[in-house]
């Protein structure tokens, strides 16, 4: 079993806690919501290297690709929630 297959139904518990809970705004800690972007950034580098890998992409773009990602999600971060993701990980 991989480490996605292991993982993945706990995602979709908690998905599935969150699309009952809906109309409730979650209230994550801090430390919450440190999970959840590290959940959702592995989520994208995972799908991100098998792209890479399908197109025969060089390492060199490769890690040009990861680091524009890093660097996009923490602006997104920083800019709709005024977290700098350099700071929360500490």
């Amino acid at each position: 079993m991989t480490l996605g297959e292991k993982l993945s139904p706990i995602l979709e518990e908690i998905q599935d806690t969150l699309l009952e809970n809906y109309e409730r705004k979650p209230e994550f800690t801090m430390n919450g919501f440190k999970a959840c972007i590290y959940i959702f950034q592995a989520a994208l580098i995972d799908k991100m290297y098998n792209l890479q890998t399908n197109e025969n992409i060089p390492t060199d773009i490769k890690l040009d690709m990861a680091l524009k990602l890093g660097t996009e999600l923490r602006d997104l971060i920083k800019t709709y929630c005024d977290i700098d993701t350099h700071e929360l990980y500490k």
